[in-house]
């Protein structure tokens, strides 16, 4: 009989569980820290460990503990990010600037609604990400981090979002 702690984890030895979260749960966690929020890592470490337990009699001693464990890691977190919505400023909720008298002029007016109504004709992820850099005022980063997407997806986005308004837009007077 092998007492491995792969053979005793299958097996369903509750010991095993223990001795497996002493052993992974430091590399498991760092893993997570790279998909989910920091403030979610013991949340989804728990769940992580828990489904590692439910699922022990799927998993086979000849194979690797610790792909085994990733993978479940990868998938609980994927889970837990799509659980999550990202938060956007609402283009509504933002308040329109005052000219340079303190009133709002007629001109800018129109041309804000022409801005928005241009804006509504974006594909939603890429009008997310100028609304988010221009009305909330977020770094590139800071918007990557907010929506959970790399820094070249807001940057790709930004630009074929700003190149498409620019063909809604009639051109600036000078």
């Amino acid at each position: 009989m092998d007492d491995s702690l792969e053979f005793r984890l299958a097996s369903g030895d509750a010991g095993a569980l223990g001795e497996c979260y002493h052993a992974h749960a430091p590399a498991v966690r760092s893993y997570l820290r790279r998909l989910v929020p920091q403030e979610d890592v013991d949340d989804v470490l728990q769940v992580v460990f828990t489904e590692v337990w439910r699922s022990r009699s799927r998993f086979d001693p000849a194979r690797s503990l610790p792909a085994w464990l990733f993978g479940i890691a990868h998938n609980r977190a994927v889970d837990h990010l799509r659980m999550r919505r990202p938060q956007t400023v609402p283009l509504e909720a933002v308040a329109d600037p005052a000219g340079p008298d303190g009133r709002v002029d007629g001109d800018e007016l129109a041309h804000r609604d022409e801005v928005r109504r241009a804006l509504e004709e974006l594909p939603d992820v890429q009008r997310q990400a100028i609304e988010l850099a221009y009305y909330g005022d977020l770094t590139q980063r800071e918007i990557a981090d907010r929506l959970r997407v790399p820094i070249g997806t807001v940057k790709a986005r930004t630009a074929r979002g700003l190149h498409r308004l620019a063909t809604l837009l009639p051109p600036a007077a000078a």
